[in-house]
């Protein structure tokens, strides 16, 4: 997209915003903060207790990059096996990738946290690429509607803008296929807590539950098949 803006949120952490939908990628309150509390702590660490040999990731919004990093450096710091899949539409332009400053945020000793960063943007769409030993990684150029996966993931980060600016991403086809795309027992993770959101994931076959929300929300959800 090339209507963004670079913004500073309430934690330090950069977030995108989009002129045009006129909505921001992250928080306004914390980028880094909302990530860590809704798609780390309530998402991939509750399903690692569950799951001790690795698990697979679809993220729905690639968009800045900052869920897959965080995702590796959970996998780094435990030495656990992940895959993780994003899908993104409409990409950000390297250069704006440069201005963000969570490697800058997130720096810990020992890991080349720009390079990794970058890697991540860079790398060619369609692939697989280790980008550590513990974090495996492809990215899918596609409208999110058009996937299509069978009991693939264990964990699903859906992570597209809010149903006010996209309401189609929201609705029971899409839904109906995030249900397909999990295995049995898998979860999906979002920062929203629209009631119509939850009753079209309880519609399509979900378990839902309303957890508190990061900083500025009052509650989230996940979504256990």
């Amino acid at each position: 997209m090339s209507d963004l803006s670079l913004i500073e949120t309430q934690d330090g952490s950069h977030s995108l915003l989009s002129q045009q939908l006129g909505v921001s990628y992250h928080s306004r309150y914390g980028a880094i903060q909302e990530s860590r509390h809704v798609f780390i702590q309530a998402g991939l660490q509750y399903q690692m207790l569950k799951q001790k040999q690795g698990i697979r990731i679809l993220e729905i919004g690639f968009g800045t990059g900052l869920n897959a990093l965080l995702t590796l450096l959970e996998a780094e710091q435990y030495k656990y096996p992940i895959h993780y899949v994003g899908l993104e539409a409409y990409p950000i332009a390297l250069h704006q990738v440069a201005q963000l400053n969570y490697p800058h945020q997130l720096a810990q000793e020992g890991l080349d946290l720009p390079a990794l960063f970058r890697q991540l943007h860079e790398s060619n769409w369609g692939e697989w690429h280790s980008i550590s030993p513990f974090f495996h990684f492809r990215k899918e150029l596609i409208h999110f509607e058009e996937a299509d996966y069978t009991e693939a993931f264990d964990l699903i980060y859906f992570d597209a803008f809010a149903p006010g600016a996209q309401p189609e991403l929201w609705e029971k086809p899409l839904m109906q296929s995030m249900y397909q795309a999990l295995r049995p027992d898998g979860v999906l993770v979002t920062y929203c807590a629209k009631g119509m959101v939850k009753r079209t994931l309880r519609e399509v076959g979900f378990r839902v539950i309303g957890l508190p929300g990061p900083p500025g929300k009052r509650e989230m959800t996940r979504a256990e098949k």
